[in-house]
């Protein structure tokens, strides 16, 4: 029986403890040491003092709990080597944080309601309990067996080779439990108050569930491990459902460049959303909202390796240790027995090293310790069986008595037995065939750099060099960041035991040189830099969040929220026909693709009830109407010949008559089109070289299409294509624009919002100054049209116009004021304009087309 004070000096609570005692900690100001001074009230209710709050849901809760088996009652403590309660240290000192996630015990449904107690009021925890079955179907099932693989590049391409295959009980079943979640956060959710935190790939779909609930909630979710290519991550059925539910955070965070790059191209293939970079920081704009991506790779807690460091425990350890190895190089491995961490690889080479090197037989150690797997499964067997295999064979053969060359250590051991053996050791291999991010290395260097107690049991004097040697597979998180490491293909059995012979001989002040950088790095850029670093950029993140207004889109886990500005709104038919029927001098300008016509639209002739309505209003004498298009003057005037007082502007204003019998007029800026000889060869190159892509040959511009290209590529090639005529069209009157993949070459002084602006100014010569002036349009050349309206308004020298109606369609950001939500929506407000100046005479609907 473990007594009190026992208890005491591990700083563990029992739930016994919590029902006798009134004051408790609730929260540590150095790990592992319960600060007083925190203390809530006898009630529970915490501080009196107000003070920032953070919210970390995670897998599983930073505590370590055990049932003592003689009095049957449950005692926990905190994990001090829980990365979730490492990143504490990183925000503001006056930072109350609490954390949503399981227990890593197995608690008794009769005692879940009073541990969860204990673990509220004592640990500012929540545990979310989960049965059996949808523990096995969420974490062992989908979690384990099929995501973990997966992100890893392991395919299910039989059953029994590279997890288990999709199995929609199994999504289901991590549905459900990340549900479970949301609502433990929901139980201590203050909203405007909290930011929330989610970690890890265990918990992809929270975001979509809990944005539901609370659409201004500060969101942050960082991704511990690797983030597959596009080419993996597109097997996964529910591709869609999981990509839109991380875009319902406010910031993504990676431990890479790669891994970031992987995630964006999926939102290019398999979404259609780009990213842009902006004074430094990477964000995809998602339905009005900027999704921010931070790429910081994790760090270690400086404070607690350095305290284990200077215990008399571990240098006692590393002195036997040292004592135990004598006379021999020692190069250590630490790693979980999993398939991914590359173990018999590393034998194997070490086996290769000592068959080319047969003078090292008997001078060179490699300790391999094997932390415990974190799941069941046939593969973890298989792992454990090969590489002990292995060991044996190698051991056998270059081993004698007294001398082992593969030190297999397959128990657990404690932070302070690993210190010890990695401050003894010469070099650090990490050999992992894919890899999140792997600390081992940062731990390794950080050991080597000693401390008093432990340089003083190893003989080390303080002016004494530190030196260290890594050998870092290519393929983990880490890799990029120490770039003093030997970087090796895993694969490559030969050039890893190469890396172990250079190792074992490079002179010492290289390796004190190599060893000065890592530190350098890894103590500055420690758990605290990282988790401060994320929050300060949450924050920003989440900064415009009360300037908008918010619209929810889309059902279940496709489930968006839409961001508009304060000012935008929905503009009703009751609205605009209040407007019109006052007004005697009307301007109508109305785009025609994706406005009048979906996008989608293969025929691409105007319906009968668009022509219908279009008479209708240019029928009103107090009308002007115009379709204002991108396209040619020449399919424009055949859709809409029956059209007889309808104005065209065509090609985004170069073109423009008034009805359809009078003259096409040309822009006053029109030149000529000598400059066509100098574009076409160039995108003819670039066609030629990117699959999918095409030439549009327009009057007054030539247009590069490339949304049939490979995203990628296509984007990299309009980039370029871009750079190239800029620089070959620097001294003719004409600009080059890059839109929704299309690069655009056309005259200077061509616009949309040119055209707004030349219609105005000839109805006011002509005495028909407009007092209402309603305009409409889809898509990135529309908002000059916009733009030109509301520097129209602004202008003190014109005269008013009553009343102004810019209208967007959909719900995104624009310098309109007004939306509407699509081509259908369209059609009925011009319906009730046209109804309101011929009456209800005007009843031509969709349905008589059909």
């Amino acid at each position: 029986m473990i007594t009190q004070s026992c208890k005491d000096s591990l700083g563990m609570i029992s739930v016994n403890d919590f029902r006798g005692l009134e004051q408790i900690p609730s929260v540590m100001n150095e790990l592992g040491v319960f600060s007083c001074s925190e203390v809530g009230d006898e009630h529970g209710q915490g501080p009196v003092a107000s003070k920032q709050r953070r919210i970390i849901v995670a897998n599983q809760l930073p505590i370590r709990g055990y049932r003592n088996e003689e009095t049957k009652d449950w005692c926990f403590e905190f994990d001090k080597d829980s990365l979730v309660l490492q990143l504490k240290d990183g925000f503001p000192g006056n930072t109350e944080v609490w954390y949503v996630g399981m227990l890593k015990v197995d608690v008794e449904k009769e005692d879940q309601e009073e541990v969860a107690q204990l673990m509220f009021h004592k640990f500012r925890c929540v545990p979310v309990f989960l049965t059996v079955d949808q523990k096995n179907k969420y974490y062992h099932g989908f979690c384990k067996h099929y995501l973990w693989p997966l992100f890893h590049y392991m395919l299910p391409l039989s059953p029994s080779h590279g997890g288990v295959r999709f199995d929609k009980s199994l999504w289901e079943g991590y549905i459900v439990a990340n549900q479970l979640f949301v609502n433990k956060v929901v139980e201590i959710y203050k909203p405007d108050e909290d930011s929330v935190w989610v970690h890890d790939y265990h918990l992809m779909v929270l975001p979509s569930i809990l944005r539901r609930r609370y659409t201004r909630v500060q969101l942050g979710f960082f991704l511990h491990g690797p983030f597959p290519s596009s080419e993996i991550f597109r097997t996964i059925p529910v591709r869609e459902q999981i990509l839109r539910s991380l875009l319902n955070c406010d910031l993504i965070g990676f431990q890479t460049f790669d891994y970031a790059r992987h995630f964006m191209s999926c939102c290019s293939r398999l979404l259609g959303i780009d990213y842009q970079c902006k004074r430094g920081y990477i964000g995809l704009d998602y339905f009005g909202k900027t999704i921010n991506i931070k790429i910081l790779p994790v760090g270690i807690h400086m404070g607690q390796l350095e305290s284990d460091l200077n215990m008399e425990q571990t240098a006692t350890l590393a002195k036997q240790l040292k004592e135990k190895f004598k006379g021999k190089v020692v190069m250590v491995g630490v790693d979980d027995l999993d398939m991914f961490k590359g173990i018999s690889l590393k034998f194997s080479a070490m086996g290769r090293l000592l068959e080319m090197h047969p003078e090292l037989i008997g001078s060179v150690v490699l300790v391999q310790i094997a932390n415990p797997a974190r799941s069941q499964g046939k593969d973890v067997q298989e792992v454990r069986f090969e590489t002990s295999v292995i060991a044996q064979q190698i051991n056998r053969k270059y081993g004698n008595e007294g001398y082992e060359p593969i030190v297999f250590i397959n128990d657990p051991l404690s932070a302070l037995e690993k210190a010890a053996y990695y401050a003894i050791s010469e070099c650090c291999v990490v050999n992992a065939v894919r890899d999140g991010m792997n600390l081992v290395s940062y731990k390794y260097t950080v050991c080597r750099q000693g401390s008093p107690v432990l340089d003083k049991a190893l003989g080390i004097n303080e002016s004494d060099q530190r030196k260290s040697f890594l050998i870092l597979s290519e393929f983990i998180g880490c890799s990029p960041s120490l770039s003093g490491a030997y970087r090796v293909n895993p694969w490559d059995v030969n050039a890893v035991a190469d890396a172990m012979y250079v190792g074992i001989h490079m002179k010492d002040e290289e390796k004190h040189l190599r060893h000065e950088k890592h530190y350098n790095y890894i103590s500055s850029h420690d758990v605290a830099f990282w988790a401060r670093s994320f929050d300060q950029d949450l924050e920003r993140a989440c900064k415009e969040h009360y300037l908008k207004r918010y619209y929810n889109v889309g059902f279940g886990l496709n489930f968006r929220v839409a961001a508009v500005g304060k000012n935008f709104r929905m503009l009703t038919v009751e609205t605009i026909v209040a407007a019109y029927n006052s007004t005697n001098s009307r301007l109508i300008l109305l785009d025609y693709d994706g406005t009048m016509l979906p996008k989608s639209a293969v025929d691409k002739t105007p319906r009968n009830e668009v022509i219908s309505i279009l008479n209708c209003l240019c029928s009103d004498p107090k009308n002007t109407v115009f379709i204002v298009s991108g396209r040619g003057r020449d399919p424009l005037s055949k859709w809409f010949s029956p059209c007889e007082k309808l104005g065209i502007s065509a090609e985004h204003g170069y073109f423009t008559r008034w009805t359809r019998d009078s003259r096409w007029e040309t822009c006053s800026v029109a030149v000529g089109c000598d400059w066509k000889k100098t574009v076409e060869p160039v995108m003819e190159v670039y066609t030629a070289t990117t699959d999918g892509s095409f030439i549009e040959h327009k009057e007054s511009a030539i247009v590069w299409h490339y949304q049939d290209a490979d995203p990628d590529f296509g984007s990299c090639q309009a980039k370029e294509l871009l750079d190239h005529l800029e620089s070959v069209l620097t001294n003719e009157p004409v600009v080059v624009k890059r839109g929704r993949q299309i690069v655009e070459v056309k005259p200077q002084g061509v616009s949309k919002g040119i055209v707004v602006e030349d219609l105005i100014s000839t109805l006011r010569r002509n005495g028909k100054s407009p007092d209402f002036l309603f305009c409409i349009g889809d898509d990135r050349s529309d908002e000059d049209m916009f733009e030109s309206i509301a520097r129209l308004l602004d202008s003190p020298s014109l005269p008013p116009i009553a009343e102004v109606f810019a209208c967007t369609v959909g719900h995104k950001p624009s310098k309109a004021k007004y939306y509407l939500d699509d081509t259908p929506a369209v059609i009925e407000l011009l319906q009730g304009l046209a109804t309101a100046s011929a009456g209800p005479k005007v009843t031509h609907t969709l349905e008589e087309d059909v």
